[in-house]
């Protein structure tokens, strides 16, 4: 079997998309995948859980700032490099792919010190300091850069080195039955859902906004609420607003049944939204705390029609406001709608699955 060395890690953002590609890719019986990820965190669980083989590395957070941390931080770095390398040098894989976080960078210098080709996806429209690492390495060998968004093509230069490709999205998101998401939530056909997302881990603004005006979201929606791990507990309140920790296997196909998403603008939300053609509303995270790259995410959806975003200082009645501006106007929400559907149309794994097939039958 032909042996492809995945990595990636750090949270879900940095493996579903990953794993999506690996799926596409695994219908064909000639190729072994593997990956190489954090020895801590959610890594293993996931990736083994998708039923691939997964191999720890030692791992150490990059930063842009000076850190007490910054020093251990490097040698747990140096330690990862030479940890991959030794897990390359004796699995061999034909390429490496990469779908970003700090744990990343090591792998692809291993690779690239070994001559292995390195592949790599941005998902945000400006990419992450990982990836811009990571692209230096794509230069020997044939390796190339996957981008979400085309104007991200600027931080990349030449263009010859990268492709368009969307955001890779679980296939389960593309073929998802709004019947088994209903059934699963106890509603029937003629109940409209708001579904609310905030990230694995759930997102505080957006919990306490929600909550502050379930009441009032109600009049249009049974709100479905993803609020993080220990953060739905004693807050049921009636038929119409449904709490859940963490919604997994169920997700596409509750998101399938929906009429509207309100959630952050992190690259899975917009893109597996836009899969199931679901219009939204946005609220970015956003300030000192990050690059920015939520904030430009929705606004190329917003730009192209398919989102609403709020920014700034927040109050309910702000929230309350945009989805009633929504839910009221049948004419705008389908609108919404056709232009998520349209940027979902780009089936990123699939893509991304066919270059590196391409490559790999090309150079074996």
């Amino acid at each position: 079997m032909i042996p492809i060395a995945f990595t990636g890690g750090g949270t879900g953002g940095h493996i579903y998309p990953g794993l999506a590609v690996a799926a596409y890719l695994r219908h064909n019986q000639e190729y072994r995948i593997f990956w190489i990820g954090s020895r801590t965190g959610m890594d293993r669980a996931l990736v083994e859980g998708a039923g691939l083989e997964f191999f720890g590395v030692p791992s150490g957070r990059l930063r842009r700032y000076v850190s007490l941390k910054t020093v251990p931080d490097f040698f747990r770095i140096v330690l990862g490099f030479f940890a991959a390398r030794k897990i390359l040098k004796k699995e061999r894989p034909v390429l490496i792919f990469s779908k970003g976080g700090f744990v990343s960078v090591p792998p692809c210098a291993a690779a690239a010190s070994l001559g292995i080709p390195v592949f790599t996806h941005e998902s945000d429209y400006s990419p992450g300091l990982a990836t811009k690492i990571n692209a230096w390495f794509t230069r020997r060998g044939g390796g190339m850069i996957f981008i979400a968004y085309k104007d991200t093509a600027a931080f990349f230069p030449p263009a010859s080195r990268v492709r368009v490709t969307g955001n890779p999205v679980r296939p389960e998101f593309r073929s998802a039955d709004p019947e088994r998401g209903r059934a699963f939530l106890g509603l029937g056909g003629k109940d409209r859902i708001l579904l609310v997302l905030g990230g694995s881990q759930g997102a505080g603004e957006i919990n306490d906004l929600v909550w502050k005006s379930r009441e009032e979201l109600a009049q249009w929606y049974t709100v479905v609420h993803q609020t993080g791990p220990g953060k739905a507990e004693g807050q049921k309140a009636g038929n119409r607003y449904l709490p859940y920790p963490y919604i997994h296997e169920e997700l596409p196909h509750i998101l399938a049944a929906a009429e509207l998403v309100l959630g952050r603008s992190g690259a899975g939300t917009v893109w597996e939204s836009a899969a199931a053609g679901v219009p939204m509303v946005l609220i970015p995270l956003r300030g000192s705390g990050t690059r920015g790259d939520q904030v430009e995410n929705a606004r190329f959806f917003e730009k192209a029609g398919a989102a609403l975003v709020l920014t700034g200082e927040l109050k309910p009645q702000d929230l309350t406001a945009a989805v009633a501006s929504i839910a009221e106007d049948k004419i705008k929400r389908e609108n919404m709608a056709a232009a998520s559907r349209r940027i979902g149309e780009l089936d990123g794994a699939a893509l991304v699955a066919g270059f590196i097939h391409s490559f790999i039958g090309e150079n074996t």
